[in-house]
C-alpha cells in the first residue's frame, strides 16, 4: 500500500493555542462553495431535507465575486492565514467556480494552503482536472460505502460506485503536487476485514488514508440516535473529555456561502452569527464585540449558558485542544487586548 494510515488532520507538532491567543489573524479560513448537498447522509444536518426546510437556512452556492470580496479582504490582516479550507457544510463540487475560487486565491499571495473536502460524486476528471491546474494543495475524499447498496442505504443516493472508483484512480495519477486523503466512518466497516478491504482498495490511489469515527458533534441534531449508536472515542480515535471553552472560536472564522459568517463551522442551524462578510470585512468580524463576547462567555466558563454552545460537542469529540487550564489567564489576555 502506498499511502500513509493518516487522519487528515496533523496529529503532531500542533501549535500550542495557548501560547498563541488571543490571536490578530485567523489560523484557518473556512468558507463554504455551496451550502448544499447531493447526499442525504445520517449524520449530517445538511442531508436531511426535511430539516433544512424547517429553517430559513439559505441553500445554494456562493457567487464568484462574493469569494473573491473575502480573499481581498485578506488584505485587512496583519498576517497571513494558514489554509482556506473550501468546505463547510456542503458539497463543494456543486459550485462550477471552484477551480476559479482556488485560482484567484492562490494568485492573491494571501493563502498558502488550500484544501477542499469532497464526497467524490461529481470530481469528474474535467472538474478535478481544473482544481489541479489552478493550485489546490490537498484534497480530502470522503466515501460512504464499498458499494453502491452501501451508498444507497446510509446517503439515501443512487451513486455509481465504480466510476468514484475510476474517478479517485484518475485523479491519483494525475495529481501533481496536490496531495490526497481518503477517509471512511467506522461505523461502515463491520469487521476488521472490511477494514483491511478499505485500505486494499484505495491506499493505492492516496497520500494518506484513514478510517474516522462519525461524531456526535451538531447542536441540536442527535447524530447517535440517526445513526444508533453510541460514541465512545472521539472523531480521530481520540478520548472524549468534558471541555468549557471552545478552541475553535480563537483560531478559525467560518464564512457561509450566502456570505453570513458564524462562530463555529458546527453552526448548521446559522444560530451563532458575528457577523455579514458582504457588509463587513473579515477583520472587523474577526474583531467584532459579537464574537469576543462569545469568546469571554467561553472563558469566563459561562459556555453552557450560551443556548446554541451548551447542546454542541464538538469540543469533546472533535477538538484535540484543551483551553481549560488556561482559561483564566487567556481571558486577562483578551480583555486588555480588547
Amino acid at each position: 500500500m502506498k499511502a500513509a494510515i493518516k487522519p487528515r488532520i496533523n496529529m503532531k507538532e500542533r501549535t500550542k493555542l495557548e501560547e498563541v491567543i488571543p490571536l490578530d489573524t485567523p489560523f484557518i479560513l473556512t468558507v463554504s462553495p455551496a451550502s448544499a448537498c447531493n447526499l442525504k447522509c445520517a449524520f449530517c444536518p445538511t442531508g436531511d431535507r426535511h430539516l433544512m426546510r424547517s429553517t430559513d437556512r439559505f441553500m445554494g452556492l456562493m457567487e464568484y465575486s462574493l469569494f473573491t470580496k473575502i480573499i481581498d479582504d485578506l488584505e485587512y490582516f496583519p498576517q497571513k492565514i494558514k489554509v482556506l479550507m473550501l468546505v463547510n457544510d456542503g458539497e463543494p463540487f456543486l459550485n462550477k467556480n471552484l477551480d476559479s475560487m482556488v485560482r484567484y486565491a492562490k494568485r492573491s499571495n494571501n493563502v498558502p494552503f488550500i484544501e477542499t473536502t469532497t464526497n467524490g460524486i461529481l470530481m469528474t476528471s474535467d472538474r478535478v482536472g481544473g482544481l489541479i491546474d489552478a493550485g489546490i494543495d490537498k484534497i480530502n475524499i470522503s466515501i460512504y460505502g464499498m458499494d453502491s447498496a452501501t451508498y444507497k442505504d446510509f446517503a439515501k443516493s443512487d451513486v455509481d460506485f465504480d466510476i468514484i472508483l475510476a474517478n479517485i484512480k484518475w485523479l491519483y495519477e494525475n495529481k501533481g503536487n496536490t496531495e490526497i486523503v481518503i477517509k471512511i466512518p467506522k461505523e461502515l466497516l463491520a469487521t476488521n476485514a472490511t477494514v483491511e478491504n478499505f485500505y486494499e482498495m484505495f491506499g493505492d490511489y492516496c497520500d494518506r488514508v484513514f478510517v474516522e469515527n462519525s461524531s456526535q458533534m451538531w447542536p441540536d441534531f442527535d447524530v447517535s440516535k440517526r445513526m444508533n449508536v453510541d460514541f465512545t472515542e472521539g472523531l480521530w480515535g481520540h478520548q472524549i473529555e468534558e471541555k468549557l471553552v471552545c478552541p475553535n472560536i480563537f483560531y478559525a472564522l467560518t464564512i457561509n456561502a450566502n456570505g453570513e459568517v458564524s462562530a463555529c463551522y458546527v453552526d448548521w442551524a446559522r444560530a451563532l452569527l458575528v457577523g455579514d462578510v458582504k457588509v463587513q470585512n473579515l477583520n472587523e468580524i474577526w474583531n467584532s464585540k459579537e464574537f469576543n463576547n462569545l469568546r469571554i462567555q467561553h472563558l469566563s466558563g459561562n459556555r453552557n449558558k450560551n443556548l446554541v454552545c451548551k447542546k454542541c460537542n464538538q469540543p469533546q469529540h472533535c477538538s484535540l485542544d484543551n483551553l481549560d487550564p488556561y482559561k483564566d489567564e487567556l481571558l486577562t489576555k483578551l480583555v486588555n487586548k480588547i
